[in-house]
């Protein structure tokens, strides 16, 4: 572990290259898109969420795209719904009774979220309510000071702690990127995360200041790329955070094409948490086939 080592600058120039090598146009960059929505992890952590928004949030993740943008495109018979729904505590009932027989997912952040200093009993007895409660996903926060001081083996048994609290729920382990302080921190706590037995690295909680940027994310991706090698074992990416526009989304969609390959270009293997995003594909999607832009307000979330 303390053997890992990471270029900054090549990282930083790789990273530069992905807008600019790859550009999808016309029917493809609609098919990308629509694959974009399939992997979203359609988000509302807000102090003032209501039981009437997250309602209206999961009726927007059954339908994410009109009806009519669907059936220009000839794509209605694909199903088309967004990956997860991810909301506090609190709101994992609601959004429950509002996917019923959807098949979407309810993930529920935890553990202290978003800070994760919390006391640690208290930390695994969030999961544990949030698991009992119907979240079928659940996305904890590290603790920033075991990587900051290089602690490593807190590391992994304060994340395999968490990965036993889980049960049967998928374990999106958090790293907060952008309070790491360095790249070399975000290669080694991705391996710990990976070894301690996180289903996947997520990026950020997306209330810190810098949050989900291309260079972290490469170097995420390698590291699973590495582990999967090594073990055969293939662990889920998510980036989270400033992820708001359609063009974007196709940067990170590039970014897991090249470095992992087809095969985690699917909701099993990829995320994207966000809540914006949403609505400008589907604005996007509606410019493919009229050929105008439309206005924000006709393509709400909530």
């Amino acid at each position: 572990m303390r053997e890992v080592r990471v270029n900054t600058s090549a990282v930083e120039r790789r990273a530069a290259t992905l807008p600019k090598r790859r550009t999808v146009k016309k029917d493809w960059q609609a098919a990308w898109y629509l694959r974009a929505i399939t992997c979203i992890d359609l988000t509302t952590l807000q102090g003032d969420d209501t039981p009437g928004r997250v309602r209206r949030l999961c009726a927007k993740a059954r339908r994410p795209v009109r009806q009519e943008i669907l059936e220009a495109l000839g794509v209605e018979h694909l199903g088309i719904r967004v990956a997860a729904v991810c909301v506090y505590h609190g709101m994992i009932e609601t959004a429950r009774e509002a996917l019923a027989g959807s098949g979407i997912p309810v993930c529920a952040v935890s553990a202290g979220f978003p800070a994760g200093l919390n006391p640690f009993p208290q930390r695994l007895a969030e999961i544990r309510e949030s698991v009992a409660a119907g979240a079928e996903e659940i996305d904890i926060v590290i603790s920033r000071a075991h990587a900051l001081t290089g602690d490593w083996q807190a590391l992994y048994d304060e994340i395999r702690a968490f990965r036993e609290a889980c049960g049967p729920a998928h374990l999106k382990t958090i790293l907060a990127t952008g309070e790491l302080g360095t790249l070399r921190n975000v290669a080694r706590a991705s391996r710990v995360a990976m070894m301690a037995g996180a289903d996947f690295i997520k990026t950020s909680t997306g209330k810190e200041k810098a949050n989900a940027t291309l260079p972290v994310s490469l170097v995420m991706t390698r590291a699973i790329r590495d582990y999967h090698e090594r073990t055969g074992h293939r662990v889920g990416f998510k980036p989270a955070g400033g992820i708001s526009t359609a063009r974007q989304a196709t940067d990170w969609l590039a970014l897991i094409k090249e470095e992992l390959g087809n095969a985690w270009l699917h909701r099993d293997l990829f995320r994207i948490g966000a809540s914006s995003l949403l609505g400008d594909i589907e604005r996007q999607l509606e410019h493919h086939v009229t050929g105008r832009y439309s206005a924000s307000f006709r393509h709400p979330l909530v």
